[in-house]
């Protein structure tokens, strides 16, 4: 497991017009325990079966582009005794949305008022699933651009779904910062030369968009 620790944004405040942010985290909450918990009606059960069997890691698969149906098939193949439990996987995951995180929201939401950058969103999403951000969460509408990790086929951290983002939206590296939960990709954005916020606390992302950007939020 990777420690997280503070890694300030390295960038000038004259040159950042764009503004890129993540979903899962920083402005949706997402976690498989909102559902399994219900499923199990046990949270030590539920966290046992999220942590052996529909691990973060299985669910990747998705974020990248592989069909749920065939994921969970494998995957009942896999574990047999937990064969019911791994198909509710689908079906169920819209119970997994916990909802907006509302600080993540309300910075989107100022710096969408405040007409002064370019927004996009990346995220680690299933083509098969994006459909339900998008009508539940009208914030979505501020992005320009969405990159979607499961209709890129390709997810974070790798380099390659970065260039995409900067290809698809002609915004230059040097003039983005973007904003993500996850340090590994905060590391893999630095890598590419965008200037990146761990979104581990929203005051100190606030401080650090200041500091890359001279918005100020007060």
């Amino acid at each position: 497991m990777i420690t997280a620790v503070h890694l300030p944004c390295r960038s000038s405040k004259l040159s950042i017009k764009n503004i890129v942010f993540d979903f899962g985290g920083v402005l949706i909450d997402w976690d498989p325990r909102h559902f399994y918990n219900k499923v199990f009606g046990d949270p030590e059960k539920a966290d046992w079966f999220i942590e052996n069997i529909c691990t973060s890691e299985w669910n990747a698969q998705m974020d990248a582009g592989k069909p749920f149906a065939e994921a969970i098939k494998e995957k009942q193949a896999e574990h047999p005794e937990y064969a019911h439990e791994i198909g509710l996987y689908y079906e169920g995951w819209p119970q997994m949305i916990g909802g907006e995180i509302p600080e993540g929201v309300e910075i989107l939401e100022r710096l969408h008022k405040s007409g002064q950058f370019h927004l996009y969103g990346l995220t680690n999403w299933s083509h098969e699933t994006i459909w339900y951000a998008h009508e539940h969460f009208p914030f979505l509408k501020y992005f320009e651009k969405i990159i979607v990790s499961g209709e890129e086929k390709m997810k974070k951290p790798e380099p390659l779904i970065f260039d995409r983002l900067l290809r698809k939206t002609g915004i230059a590296a040097r003039d983005t910062v973007f904003i993500d939960d996850t340090l590994r990709n905060v590391r893999a954005s630095r890598a590419m030369g965008i200037a990146a916020i761990l979104c581990d606390d929203f005051n100190k992302v606030k401080r650090e968009l200041t500091a890359c950007t001279g918005f100020k939020f007060d």
